[in-house]
Parts: structure tokens; sequence; C-alpha cells
């Protein structure tokens, strides 16, 4: 990949020639020696030395030991080192590679942009760049003049100026310096570049100590962090040094650093130590404690995390109670201060994160959550990506029809394996399929010898008796809702009454049997699955209703209805029923003798697609007349013709499905036994979408993601208008946004044919649902660099129907010999949680990969009893009332226009003073007004470190009030801030009046209701005209209570974001004493 490609640059104005990088690893490596902790060295030699030995980005590298010189500059190609690398682990690290230097972009106010080579001086007091027309006291900025360090475009020039917008975001920042809050913006080569800048220059703003120092001014111990980590390294130390002579042999040590850290590869730790013994030229291969830390931190620590935390705890590499609980409450969607299911204020979650995840007991004595403690709450299952808390048990209402619910279904290939053929293998295979959720099983059943009946899904004689013992046996262990089992027999009638009798002997009171179908009401609604617990349902043919004798014929085929092109096809009374493609249907289907005792233990009747048609003949004929589809049928659509109906006409088979079970049927021909994407007939309505559980692959992800979202039960509520015949609210469009940071511990892929352990990983973003929504994404590619590889790429996707909605994240090697895949795990979007995640990937069949992760920050607008409040999409002007044709209804409403207006203008207006405060700070639209606050907060501090603004209660609302002289910048956050509580309080004070006043309308003309009929006679209306005025007049009445009910909704919303925006301010410190 180009490095244009890399890093999205738009122009080659951008792009300073660069050398190849084989075999370079991604992110920033810092020098082997000594540079990358200046604590050991003072002396410009050696600073120069490992400037020498730096490899970096550009391939021009600035030697720091040549001055400005008739504008002559030292230059060197770089190319890669390879085992000596270090990662990022500490402040004194960061500040190394400032003083190595390297190229960033300036941006201007005039739109222009710069390639300059920024460094940090010796002295660690001031940053300069070069080229300058500046002499080089003027192309300086000093360190004692920052004020702020912001990441991302959060300024002016970043937001406002077009050739910003082709700058990657992840590499962007800006320093804030001066009375004026001037501001100077870069874009690094890579995030991880500007991660280090931005980490460094924030250490230096909170340790002033540091300024004006020579390199060996910064320790590795300079912050409480970095003391509490290495005194808890050296107890471990002490743990394993039994003689207590400070050293240990290398065996001890490596195995103390893979106890600590259990992701780390035993290999590694041995390669370092050899490392670190070359250079100092020892002849012994014991361990110091201070080779033992250097090596836990180099190798130990993921720079993700490490850049996360000193953006979190300003520089200390540690987080107390207060700023863990405000990530918490910011980012990590603690909705008004509770864990969801734990009952745990943030305050009391905070401080049981610190007594549960604090490595050192000096730690948890003093508060404080380390690095190490930091990275174990991020890896724990209450920082996954799924929602466990709320998804691992059944969470959705259970009591709704059969038909309203998807229904895992596996087909016949599931318990069968291609070296197969014996008894234990295929009940294996059945009893597997069932422990994983499947609640619809098909059995082939055919006549057997001695009378009884076989499976026809092995060539192995197994009786049916003893696959029906192993699913009573193990139907019910994963789940406790019903199981569908999919009879498909091709027997005799004695050996139907075999089969009858082994189902009522094996299952007895556990096999269901409607009632409804004893007394003929075939239109009787399903049963729920909540009323189903532990039954077994039987799906096959059935004879009709009314059909006397013992036996019977019945259709023995599951045809398609398919035709020539242009051809039409009818039903059973002779009405037309429309054009498809296809082919000819048999002429004469089969016929099967089926027996009374078999058929009646059915309660699902299979039918074929002749029933789909035969429904969607009858839509325009009178009521009274057409045919009610039965509830207790199951139609069996082909693979082609249910995806061709779900593509055609999608309406009438949601409409289809919204009282008949749809099964789609399994393509038997096919020979690689490959799944088909479920997705596609999900979005059509069909519930039972049967998949091989033996075939891994995108569509079996994308099945266990659907039927995760509801504890694994089997069963998934459909979205309301699947399920509803009148108009109801869908939920509305949301954004996702993610950000993509890292990754962590990643394996080879499994069928590599590659000799060495080095891979190129990146990650494809794939969301699947409805079409419209359907969209993929993939990251760069991290090159060679397979344990904690940086990415820090954002992507956003528009879904607009949510509830179908499955994301799938994908590693793959970009440079792989045989196979690429490394590891993926795919989840829906309702299970997704917002905030900073892990996200546990998972192996080809499924499985989890030992310490594989992805890093990840997860933001979802217009959530659902989501964790934050998201912007409020599609609340603006209110529906205009439709025009009745009834002069008496059309006055009555008309005063309504007016408080509609009022109630738009009051939701908009606090909306819209909301997305302000959020430009003004920076900030994309989905984020938090907590991180507003925050944002607002350090932004109004003053140059002594007090607040700019203290929190004042005005009738109640939380004002604030700047404390003396504000720049111009943080004086427009402000007004921005103030325009916010006004425009809530206004809402507030108002909302109730104006509700009233819609409320008398709708009133009123409810009353009219009941001379609707008599008014539009007197205004000569009839027949059609006549029901199109009630339906005008119902659309009003129902948007009057719609209004209502928003305006009332958006009240509560007002009230409790001014309680949020007060507990923000007070826990950002803005609160004055006297409030």
């Amino acid at each position: 990949m180009s490095e244009r490609e890399c890093y999205g640059d738009g122009s080659s104005e951008f792009r300073p020639g660069r050398t190849s990088r084989v075999g370079r690893r991604s992110g920033v490596i810092l020098p082997s020696g000594r540079c990358s902790s200046p604590g050991g060295q003072d002396s410009e030699t050696g600073l120069m030395e490992a400037a020498k030995a730096a490899p970096r980005r550009s391939s021009i590298i600035k030697d720091p030991s040549v001055g400005k010189m008739g504008g002559v500059r030292k230059k060197t190609v770089s190319f890669s080192s390879t085992p000596s690398e270090r990662k990022v682990s500490s402040a004194a690290d960061c500040l190394a590679f400032m003083q190595c230097g390297c190229e960033l972009r300036k941006v201007r106010p005039n739109a222009r942009v710069y390639c300059r080579f920024f460094t940090l001086d010796l002295e660690q007091a001031c940053l300069r760049w070069e080229p300058s027309k500046k002499d080089s006291e003027r192309a300086r900025l000093d360190i004692a003049a920052i004020r702020e360090v912001r990441t991302g475009k959060s300024t002016d020039t970043f937001r406002h100026h077009g050739p910003a917008d082709q700058l990657a975001e992840e590499a962007a920042f800006s320093i804030i310096h001066g009375q004026e809050c001037c501001s100077l913006d870069l874009v690094a080569l890579s995030a991880d570049a500007a991660h280090i800048w931005v980490t460094g220059l924030r250490y230096l703003l909170s340790h002033p100590a540091a300024l004006g120092g020579r390199a060996g001014s910064v320790s590795e111990d300079s912050s409480p962090g970095s003391r509490i980590r290495r005194g808890w390294l050296a107890d471990e130390f002490g743990k394993v040094d039994e003689d207590g002579h400070g050293i240990v042999s290398e065996d001890v040590a490596v195995a103390t650093i893979c106890r600590l850290c259990p992701s780390i590869k035993e290999t590694k730790v041995r390669l370092r130590f050899k490392e670190i013994q070359n250079i100092k030229e020892k002849l012994t291969s014991h361990v110091t404690l201070e080779e033992f830390q250097e090596a836990y931190c180099e190798l130990c620590t993921r720079p993700d995390v490490y850049f996360l935390l000193v953006q979190l705890s300003k520089g200390r590499e540690c987080l107390d109670a207060q700023d863990l609980r405000l990530f918490l409450e910011a980012e990590q969607g603690m909705h008004q201060g509770m864990e969801q299911g734990a009952g745990l204020s943030a305050a009391e979650a905070s401080l049981d994160i610190l007594r549960r995840f604090e490595s050192s007991a000096a730690g948890r004595e003093q508060g404080l959550l380390g690095l190490d403690g930091f990275s174990r709450y991020l890896q724990s299952p209450e920082c996954q990506l799924f929602d466990l808390q709320r998804h691992q048990r059944v969470c959705q209402d259970m009591s709704l029809p059969l038909s309203h619910y998807y229904i895992s279904a596996a087909c016949p290939r599931s318990y069968l394996q291609e070296d197969q053929g014996a008894l234990l293998g295929l009940l294996g295979g059945l009893a597997r399929t069932l422990r994983a959720g499947c609640r619809c099983l098909e059995l082939a059943v055919s006549d057997g010898p001695d009378g009884e009946p076989l499976l026809d899904h092995s060539a192995a004689p197994i009786s049916l008796r003893s696959a029906l013992e192993v699913v009573r046996d193990n139907a019910f262990l994963s789940t406790p809702f019903p199981l569908i089992l999919y009879l498909r027999q091709h027997c005799c009638p004695a050996q139907q009454h075999t089969i009858a009798l082994n189902l009522r002997q094996v299952f007895g009171t556990h096999l269901y049997t409607p009632e409804a179908l004893l007394t003929g009401q075939s239109n009787a609604l399903l049963p729920a699955p909540e009323q189903l617990r532990g039954r077994v349902l039987l799906a096959g043919r059935k004879l009709p209703i009314g059909q006397e004798g013992d036996e019977g014929e019945v259709s023995d085929e599951e045809e398609e209805v398919d035709v020539f092109e242009g051809e039409e096809v009818g039903v059973a009374d002779g009405d037309e029923v429309g054009v498809v493609d296809g082919e000819t249907p048999p002429s004469q289907p089969r016929k099967l003798m089926l027996c009374r005792e078999l058929s009646d233990l059915i309660a699902l009747a299979r039918t074929s697609s002749q029933a789909f048609y035969t429904r969607r003949g009858q839509r325009g004929s009178n009521p009274s007349t057409a045919q009610d589809s039965p509830a207790w049928t199951l139609c069996s659509l082909g693979w082609a013709e249910a995806e061709r109906l779900a593509s055609e006409t999608a309406e009438e088979l949601v409409s289809f499905t919204r009282q008949t079970l749809t099964r789609v049927r399994p393509d038997v021909a096919q020979p690689d036994s490959a799944n088909p994407n479920p997705q596609g007939y999900w979005s059509g309505g069909c519930q039972l979408v049967p998949l091989n559980f033996q075939a891994p692959g995108a569509s079996l992800d994308l099945h266990r993601a659907r039927f995760a979202q509801n504890g694994g039960c089997g069963f998934v509520l459909r979205p309301a208008p699947f399920r509803l015949e009148a108009p109801s609210e869908c939920m509305p469009p949301q954004t996702l946004r993610l950000r993509v940071i890292g990754a962590h511990g990643l394996p080879k892929p499994q069928g590599s044919g590659s000799i060495g352990e080095v891979i190129d990983p990146y990650v494809v973003l794939e969301l699947h649902g409805v079409p419209a929504d359907c969209a993929e994404h993939r990251t760069r590619t991290a090159a060679q660099n397979q344990d904690d590889p940086l990415f820090d790429q954002t992507f956003e996707f528009q879904v607009s129907v949510p509830e179908l909605a499955l994301l799938r994240l994908v590693v793959l090697d970009d440079d792989y010999i045989g196979d690429d895949f490394i590891g993926q795990y795919s989840v829906a979007l309702p299970s997704l949680r917002p905030g900073y995640r892990t996200v546990p990937l998972l192996g080809l069949s499924g499985d989890p990969l030992p310490h594989a992760s992805l890093f990840v920050h997860v933001t979802v607008s217009n959530r659902q009893g989501g964790a934050g409040v998201g912007t409020q999409r599609g609340c603006g002007r209110a529906r205009i009332l439709r025009h009745t044709g009834i002069r008496t209804l059309d006055h009555a409403l008309r005063p309504a226009f007016a408080p509609l207006k009022e109630a738009a203008d009051l939701r908009e207006g606090a909306q819209n003073a909301v997305e302000s405060l959020k430009e003004q700070c920076g900030l994309p639209p989905v984020s938090k007004l907590k991180q507003c606050i925050e944002t607002l907060a350090s932004r109004l501090q003053t140059t002594e470190g007090t607040p700019g603004a203290s929190l004042t209660l005005k009738d109640g609302y939380p004002y604030l009030e700047s404390q003396g002289y504000l720049p111009e910048a943080s004086h427009r956050l402000l007004s921005a801030y103030q325009r916010v509580i006004t425009a809530h309080k206004v809402l507030v004070e108002n909302a109730d009046g104006v509700q009233e006043r819609i409320g008398q309308v709708q009133r009123h003309g409810m009353e009219l209701h009941e001379d609707l009929a008599r008014l539009g006679e007197e205004e000569g209306l009839k027949g059609r005209k006549l029901s199109k005025a009630a339906e005008s007049f119902t659309w009003n009445i129902t948007v009057l209570k719609g209004q209502c009910d928003l305006l009332r909704s958006a009240k509560a919303d007002a009230v409790e974001t001014l309680r949020q925006l007060t507990l923000a301010c007070e826990a950002c410190g803005l609160n004055s004493p006297s409030t």
C-alpha cells in the first residue's frame, strides 16, 4: 500500500519523498538505545547517536547536532531495524521521541498546509520547527506558554477550512498557547505519532518541574502511576528472589513475567532478555530488578491503553476514583449514574473497580488505578463490546405468538460429517446442534427393515427412535423454549403408526398437540414461546380439517410455484395472482398416504409456496368471503424463490409472515454445504432460515450474532413492522460511529503457509442489514505487527433499520500465503455498548482465540434506552394537518396550528443549542453532554490553574458566570453553554401550556368524532370520499396526540439534561463554594 493510501492524503502537496519500509512495525518505534529513556543520557553526542538509530516514517532524518548553518541540513536514509525496536511505555519514551523529532503538517488559517520538522529542545523548554521563513528564535514555541493540547480537529482552523478535510482526524492535534488562546494546528503522519506528541506535551504541562531541565531530568519514576507500577514489580520480583540478592535466573524472570501478563509469549520475553545481555555485554544470564522492570514495562505495555490512561489522568499515569467516575459517566455510558443491572452509582462503581482490578497493594491503599489495573479492567467482560449484563439472558418479551420471532433453525448437514456414517457420529451431531441453541430440527424418515423407520441422513442404519431419544435428552439443556421438529417422512401407513408410537413414547407430555386444530379453529393465533416451555411441536404433512377416515392422500412435494417468464400464476379458484420467473412446476405432484394417528400429532401443517400466492390473490377480495390464512401452518420456500420474493415483493412477504411461519428450505443439491446469507431472508420476514452449523463462515457468524441478543434462547423478536398490521413507529435511524484503535495478541492465520510468525493485520468492518444499510470499510494495514498493532481510524455507518443490523469485524493478514483469516466477531446493533470496548476475537469455528482482541470506541446516536443522550433525529417541524373536506372539522382543528409550531420551535431550539455547544467544543454530534462539560472546564481554566467560571443556580437553572477576563474563544464557548441553559429553560417553562392547548383541540376533535358520518353527509360526502375524510381526520387526531407525547418527552429530557449538566459542572470543579 502506498503512503498516500495509508494516510488518506488527497493531494501530493502533502507527501514528501519516502523510501520503502519493508520489515517495519506499525506505530512509532523508539530506538533501542537510551534515547528512549532520557534519564540515562544527558550528552548531546549520545542523543545524536540515538537519533541516527531511530527509524522514522520520513526518509529525511534531521541530525540534531547540525544547526541552521546556511540552511544546510545533514540527511540520512532510514531503513527498518527489527528485534531491537521498542514500544512507547512511559512519558520518558514520548519525550525521547519528541527530542529526536519528526515531520508534522502545519495547518494555517489561510487554508495552506506546510510540512515542517518539529523537535523538542534538549532542555525540554520549547518546540522548534524548520524549515521556516522565520529566524530560529521565532520558529519556536515555549512550553510555558502552552495552555492546552487538544486532540482531533477541534479548532476553527480545522473546522472551517477545506484542505483540513483531507487530513486524518485521528492524527490531528492543536496546541493552544498565549493569553489570546492562539492555536498551532498540526497533523502527524500517523495517529500513533500524534498520540506521542499529545502525551509528551500534556506530561510537560502537568509536570512544570520537567521544564528547563536536561534530558536526564525525566526519570522513569517521575509520575505517581510509574512509581506504583515499579513498586509493584519490585514486590513481585522479591517474591521469586529467594536469596534476597537482587538477581534471579532467566527462567524464573521469564516465568514471572508470563504469569503477570498471560498474553505475552515466552519466546518474546527470552529474546528481550538476550538483547539486554548483549547490550550490556553480560557473561551471565541472571536478571536484575532493573532489567526485570525494563523488560516488563517494554513488553507488557499496550500503547493504545497507555495513551488513553495518560489522557484521562492528565499525565499522572494513574486514575483516582474521581477520574474513573468521569470516565464511566462520560465515556462508558453509565446512564444517570447507575451501573446497568448492578445497582451501583458511578462513584461506588469506580471504587469497586479499583478494589477488584488494581494489581498493587499500594495502589489499592491510595485509591489509584495504575496502567496494569486499567488494562485488566478494559479486557474484562465488563468492558466487552457485547452487552453481557442485558443480553446474556432472555431480555425480550416472550409472550407473543410464535410467528413474531426469528427462530434458530438447522439443516440436516449440521449433524453430519463427511467421514462419518456411524451411529455415534450422527447422534452426537444432533446433541451438539441442540446445545448450540437450535430450535428447529429437520428429520427425514423412510421405511426401514423389521417395521422400524430409519433416518435418511446417513448411510448407516440409524433408527428414528434412537434419534428421538437424543433429541429428548438434549432439547432443553441450553434453552427452555419450544423445539420444532420438521418431519419429512416417506413411509408406508404401517410404519407411520410406528413413528406416531415412538413420538408419544419418547416425548410423552412434552409433545404438544394444539386444541385449536382439534376443534377446527385453523385461524387461531399461535401460542407464545412462554406458553410452550419444554414442549415439542411437530411440523409436517397433515390431513385437511374435516376429512374423515383413518387415512388420506396428501401432496408429497415441496414444490415452488414458478412459471416461465411472462406466464400467469393461478390459484384454486381461478383468480389471477401475478407474473413470476422460473420453471414450470410438476403437473401431477406425487401423492402420499397419511394415517390419521400421525396426522393428529402434527401441530404445524407443512405447506408449499402456493399458500403465499393464494393469500396474495385474496388481498383485494371481500373480507367476508376471503379465506383466512391458517396460523397453524409452516410455509416452505426454496432458497431461490424466497430470495426472489424478499427482493421483489418484500412488503407482501412481510405481511404474509405476520401470521404464518415461513421456512427457507435448504438446497439439498448444493454439493459444498455452503450456507446462504440469512440476512436477506430475515429482512424479507422469513422466520426460519436453516443453516449448516458445521459450515463456518460469515453466514454462521451472523446467525450466532442474531440469536445472541436474546440470551441465545433460539428466539429473537422481529421488528414491530414485521409483527403488526397497523402502522407502527419504527426505531429512528441511527448513526454508528466506530473507532478501531488497535488490536492485541493476534495469532498467525491458522491455515497460513508462511514460515515466519510476522503478520500484516488489518480490520474489515461489515454492516449487514436491509439493503440500504449494508456497507463495508477497512482500516490501513499495520505492517509486521501482531502484538499490539495500532490502527486508530474512525468509520461511520448510517443505519435505517437498527433492529435488523448486524456488525461483523474481521481481522485479516495483508501479506498471507494460503489463508488470510485471523479472527472475527459479530454482534447485533441493539447489543452494542457505547464507549471504549474490547472485542474478543473468535476463530473460524466460533471458539475464542486466547488473548486476541480488538480495542474500539463506539458511539451510537438515538439509542433506545441507551447509555447516553444522543441527538434526537427527526423531531423537526410538526407534520401538517390534513384537510378533511368537512368544514366543521377543519375549523375545529385550526386552533392547533399555532401551538404545533411553538412545540416544534421549543424542541428545535433545545436541540440546536446542544449541537452548537458540541461544535464549539470540537466534539462530534454523537458526543455526550458530560464530555462537553469536561472540555469546557479545561478551556475555561486560567493560567493559574483556577476555574475561569463558576456554577450559579438562577431559579434552579445551572448557569456559569465568568470569573474575570476570558479570551474570545473561551467567551464563545461559555456563551454556547448559556444558550443551552436558556433554550432548555424556555422548553421546561412553556411545554405544559403549549401541550394543554394542543390537547384541548384534540379533545374537541374527539367529541366531533361521533358525528363524523352526519357531518360528512351534510357536506355531500359519500362512499370513498367519506372514507378518505374519516382517514384524514384520524390522521389529524393521531398527529395531535403524537405531538403532545413528543413535547412531554422533550420536557422530561430537558429536565434530565439540566440535572446532568449540574452534576457534570460540580464533578469538573466548576461549582463555587456557595453553590
